[in-house]
């Protein structure tokens, strides 16, 4: 598979004069610049920076992030695709969704993962650190504040209003990336009518895995088709984290002899962490199975208002985890608890990262991941429509929703100015 293919031949000096008339320099993802000069830092495809990424401003972009990404996974993805595909320009739209469609064939929370694959892309185990660490932290810290109130109080803020007022804006902003994400993904006929079967098989019923899973199956067998080349390699891709993830998942089940303490607490999320694919509703189920029914640690109200902190909190939704650690055992319980479910996903990006640029060399191998990235797309799309239905349900969402449309798409507004209006509104509307 081709995408700006750029045949430099032999001659540096034109290579140099392409690169310096390129803004910003993205090469080729088949023809790549083998002799930089020692410390330029790599792209996502590993072409050339220019410009060094500084790791405070990444910190700064990811704290925002992580404070104001409200509305789950497709939200936290639209708000980063806006935040470093056209804003900033610091990768390219084909390297974003393939960190997305990466994302999604791993466990545990796939925004995070998503900002973890892009801070160690851009500045390698530093930028993977600060960014996964900095998108979780304020989420962490409210939840903690939360569950300290609700020990005290024995029951949630009320923040109905604020929220009602935000989710029109949410499905907002995850319609605008899908317009902009999708435009780029669906690049030919068949990886349309494969985003479109993955709606429909999505709505049937059929787990997300499995919806990738056949998509990217699809997508590599079209090709095959096409060119008459073998099959096999084109599902390295599938099985990347198979072997780390029973790795994790092993440790975790070693673990289940120790005593209840904040070991067996980290070990329990860390367990949860290796496992869990999809929404916070898969994730309810684990938790239920885990510190409900086995452990006896949580009521079933403490369990399903600590999934409701995840879900109306921003960031990670995965903060689940925090909420029931700090009603377990207090801030340390929050932190090992916090540190459990979150640390399989720097784990596996670790070692999927750089994976995926070898994978695109191979155009089969690279086919199957363009089926994964439009079923990732179409998952968004569905959750987009759930989230829709559940959440315009009067004049005022309605209006919200349709001036939300309006400022993204043709005012260009950021999406932080209207999630706070919106929850200014919904604050004035609740009184």
């Amino acid at each position: 598979m081709c995408r700006d293919r750029v045949d430099f031949g032999t001659a540096p000096a034109f290579r140099a004069a392409y690169l310096r008339s390129k803004s910003p320099p993205y090469l080729s993802k088949e023809r790549r610049d083998k002799d930089g000069a020692p410390g330029e830092i790599r792209q996502l495809t590993e072409a050339i920076v220019k410009h060094r990424v500084p790791l405070f401003e990444l910190a700064l972009i990811f704290l925002k992030l992580g404070t104001i990404a409200f509305g789950g996974p497709a939200a936290h993805i639209a708000m980063m695709e806006d935040e470093f595909v056209r804003k900033r320009r610091w990768i390219t739209k084909e390297d974003f969704l393939d960190r997305v469609a990466a994302a999604s064939l791993i466990p545990g929370p796939s925004s995070t993962e998503v900002g973890i694959f892009i801070g160690h892309s851009l500045r390698g185990w530093p930028g993977l650190l600060v960014a996964g660490t900095c998108f979780i932290i304020p989420a962490a810290v409210l939840v903690s504040l939360i569950a300290a109130a609700y020990v005290r109080f024995g029951s949630l803020p009320q923040a109905e209003g604020i929220l009602r007022a935000i989710k029109p804006v949410v499905i907002a902003i995850v319609v605008q990336a899908l317009w902009s994400l999708g435009r780029t993904a669906a690049k030919t006929p068949v990886l349309g009518l494969i985003g479109c079967g993955a709606v429909v098989l999505n709505f049937i019923g059929v787990g997300p895995l499995w919806v990738l899973m056949i998509a990217g199956a699809s997508s590599g067998f079209a090709l095959w088709v096409q060119k008459g080349r073998s099959i096999p390699a084109a599902f390295c891709a599938i099985g990347l984290t198979k072997v780390p993830q029973a790795g994790l998942a092993a440790l975790a089940v070693a673990a289940a002899a120790v005593p209840v303490s904040m070991g067996r607490l980290f070990f329990s999320f860390l367990k949860i962490g290796s496992i869990v694919f999809g929404s916070g509703y898969v994730l309810l189920a684990f938790l239920r199975s885990e510190f409900v029914d086995h452990l006896h640690w949580l009521t079933e109200k403490q369990l399903i208002d600590s999934v409701a902190v995840g879900q109306f909190t921003p960031g990670p939704v995965f903060t689940t985890a925090t909420f029931i650690g700090y009603l377990v055992g207090g801030l340390p319980g929050a932190f090992f608890a916090t540190a459990g479910i979150f640390l399989p996903g720097f784990v596996f990006v670790a070692i999927g990262g750089p994976l995926i640029p070898k994978i695109r060399r191979s155009p089969l191998a690279g086919a199957v991941l363009d089926g994964i990235v439009v079923g990732s797309l179409a998952l968004m799309a569905v959750v987009a429509w759930q989230l829709g239905r559940g959440s315009i349900t009067d004049g005022l969402t309605a209006a919200i929703l349709v001036f939300s449309l309006v400022a993204l798409f043709r005012i260009k507004v950021n999406s932080a100015w209207l999630i706070l209006g919106a929850g200014i509104v919904g604050w004035i509307a609740r009184g």
